[in-house]
This record gives structure tokens, C-alpha cells and sequence, in this order.
């Protein structure tokens, strides 16, 4: 068949004589080459598997979701310490105890108030200890505000485009008028645990959080807002 391509002159092999045959090594049919190989681990890649202590909050605050948050923070106060022994030239020092941070990021539009209170108690008893690192993302609101300002004080960041929005506790039971009187009553008193526990955390009065919920508005804020009441630290 016609071809453009020109043919290649075939190469003839010399024939080699008994001697040459007798000295010429064996052909190592599949082996390695014969020049070292180097097999160099690239100098940004971490040598150590990273230790991850980030939990997400992102969605309905409510019970499955925060049992696994109040595990997660459980197991990682208790694996989060590090014992640093005292320097070698002072063999009658003190060991230190020093407990790694824990990062928490939440987006939430809120959810049921006690799911929200047993993530909160643990949170505080953790932070005795190890850092919480709060973010909120997109949206804090209603019961993800006090999660977010549960976070260690100078350490809780939010999102710049972030929205936060507080409002009262809402109830919705029916029944009988006796029925809905005791859950009313049961109403009152969380909003009130909400409204202690979020003036604990931030820059705001109790008068004041009770003086916004009074007026049965979603309050909405922006990120600097919720800096400036303390609900959160940094903006980034």
C-alpha cells in the first residue's frame, strides 16, 4: 500500500563472536533500570493524617441531630488532651496539661428548645477545658443565636453575609384550656432559660433581649450587629 511516510532502514545486528558471547552479561528481562530511582514525598503534604475536631450544625436543631453533637464534643474533650512533660533540666517540674480546640460550625434556622439546651450544657461544661471555635454561616437564628454566643468568648466568628434573627419561643399546642395553660406556663419558663442564658453569653441585658421579643417580630440582624451585642467576636 502507497504510504507518505518513508521506510526505515533496517538495522542488521552484528553477530557476536564465543568469546564475546562467554562476557556479555545476562539480559535482565523486566528488571530495573540502571539508574536509582527516588521516590520523594512532596513537602506539602502533611506526613500525619490530620486530626479533625469540626463538628457541623447545619439544619433543623433537633434530637438525632444534637445527640450526635453533644457525643462528638464528649469524645472530643476526652481525646483532645495533651500532657507536656516538664523540661529536662528541671526534672522536679510540674507536667502541664494543655487540650486541643474544638471547631464548631453552625447554619441553622433553629429548632426545638430543649435539643437546643443539651448541646448548650455541654458546650458549657466542654469550654471549661478546650476552646470552642463557634462559626455561623448563612443563617443563626432563633435557637442557633445561643449556640453560636455559647462559643468561647474572642474565638466565635460569623460569616460576613451572615443573617441572625432572635425571636420569642413559639408554642404550638392545642387542647384543652387547662392543657394550654400548663404549656404556657412551660412556654414562659424557657423562654425565660433562653433569655438568662443569652444575656450570659453576649453583651446584651435581660431587659433588653425581653424588650425585642416583646415585640413579637422576627428581629433580624447582620453580621456587625450580632458583633456589636456580642454574639459573636470576628467577622470573616
Amino acid at each position: 500500500m502507497p504510504s507518505l511516510t518513508p521506510d526505515k532502514p533496517k538495522k542488521t545486528r552484528k553477530k557476536k563472536s564465543k568469546k564475546e558471547e562467554e562476557k556479555a552479561p545476562e539480559e535482565d528481562i523486566g528488571g530495573l533500570p540502571d539508574f536509582p530511582i527516588i521516590f520523594q514525598m512532596n513537602e506539602n503534604e502533611p506526613k500525619e493524617k490530620p486530626e479533625i475536631r469540626t463538628i457541623g450544625l447545619y439544619g433543623t436543631i433537633k434530637e438525632d441531630v444534637c445527640s450526635e453533637i453533644v457525643y462528638s464534643l464528649i469524645i472530643l474533650d476526652k481525646t483532645g488532651k495533651k500532657i507536656i512533660p516538664p523540661p529536662v533540666d528541671d526534672p522536679k517540674g510540674i507536667e502541664e496539661i494543655e487540650y486541643k480546640p474544638i471547631e464548631m460550625i453552625i447554619s441553622s434556622y433553629g429548632g426545638s428548645a430543649a435539643d437546643m439546651f443539651s448541646v448548650y450544657d455541654t458546650m458549657r461544661d466542654v469550654r471549661q477545658r478546650c476552646d470552642i471555635e463557634t462559626q455561623g454561616l448563612g443563617k443563626i437564628m432563633s435557637a442557633a443565636v445561643l449556640l453560636l454566643a455559647a462559643g468561647t468568648k474572642g474565638k466565635r466568628k460569623i460569616g460576613k453575609h451572615c443573617r441572625v434573627m432572635i425571636h420569642g419561643v413559639i408554642s404550638g399546642q392545642h387542647g384543652h384550656i387547662s392543657d394550654l395553660e400548663n404549656e404556657m406556663e412551660e412556654a414562659k419558663w424557657t423562654q425565660g432559660q433562653y433569655i438568662r442564658a443569652l444575656a450570659a453569653e453576649t453583651n446584651m441585658t435581660e431587659k433588653y433581649i425581653k424588650k425585642l421579643i416583646d415585640k413579637k417580630v422576627n428581629i433580624y440582624l447582620d453580621a456587625e450587629d450580632a458583633v456589636d451585642l456580642g454574639i459573636a467576636d470576628i467577622i470573616v
